[in-house]
């Protein structure tokens, strides 16, 4: 994969990339071709990210999937 370095920016603008790229939790660098591929491409939706691939299926509640602190009492763990 090929490098493009951008110069000369100005530091608001550098901010702004960086503040966006937080409140999405991904890195300046990813939200940096996030923006690039819409410009040239269009909607982000024809570009996944890994993230939005991966399906965590809506069953259970919480409680279900809580450690269990200590052994239950009626189980031999010899």
């Amino acid at each position: 994969m090929r490098q493009l370095v951008v110069r000369n920016l100005e530091s608001d603008l550098i901010h702004r990339l960086k503040q966006r790229a937080a409140e999405q939790g991904i890195s300046a660098e990813e939200e940096h071709r996030r923006i690039l591929r819409r410009a040239l491409f269009g909607p982000e939706e024809e570009f996944p990210d890994l993230k939005s691939l991966l399906i965590m299926p809506d069953i259970g509640e919480d409680e279900d999937f809580a450690r269990l602190r200590q052994f239950p009492p009626d189980r031999d763990w010899s």
